[in-house]
């Protein structure tokens, strides 16, 4: 079963208007896989970590850079509470383990891929502020992800980031060719 939610490139920047701001390159009728490949293969690979960011669906994009953000954390890194509220999240996408994360987001580092994360995982629906209903921008958990892979990819050194950024492109398309149907966590 495929999460695949857009038939074409255009499509996709139909939708996320603000796409455009993460992917330069002008969007065509193509197929979206076959955009992302071109995007990933040209003269600005990282376009692509945008684009995946907005063709998954929230949740699996929280995953998406779950995943692909602990694939470029050092073996002997600490555990990163913020990833491993995100991952809470994912595993069970329940109001309180949305609200959890957005309460490690705001008490991490905020230089840390994985405090935006949580924050992506907590802004990924239902309301912004408990206090009162602010609806959450159906772009935000993109933009969120996507800004947090970019961080993790940066800290990759420059000799094995083209290998870095594959894995997170893979990664992506992983997740929308899953034939399971679920979201593996």
């Amino acid at each position: 079963m495929t999460r695949l939610r857009f038939s074409t490139a255009r499509e996709v920047f139909d939708a996320f208007p603000v796409l455009g701001e993460f992917v330069g390159t002008p969007p065509t009728t193509e197929p979206t896989l076959s955009f992302l490949a071109r995007l990933t293969k040209g003269p600005q690979p990282k376009e692509a970590i945008g684009f995946c960011a907005f063709i998954l669906p929230r949740r699996e994009a929280v995953w998406w850079a779950i995943q692909t953000v602990q694939r470029m954390r050092p073996p002997s890194a600490a555990p990163d509470p913020g990833l491993q509220a995100a991952e809470a999240w994912v595993r069970d996408p329940s109001d309180a383990l949305r609200w959890a994360a957005l309460a490690a987001a705001e008490a991490g580092d905020s230089e840390e891929p994985g405090t935006w994360i949580a924050r992506a995982a907590g802004y990924s629906g239902g309301s912004m502020l408990a206090s009162h209903p602010v609806p959450c921008p159906p772009d935000l958990t993109a933009k969120i992800t996507s800004a947090a892979v970019l961080v993790a990819l940066g800290r990759v050194p420059e000799r094995e980031r083209d290998v870095a950024l594959r894995n997170c492109v893979e990664a992506c398309i992983r997740l929308i060719d899953d034939d399971s149907g679920r979201t593996r966590a």
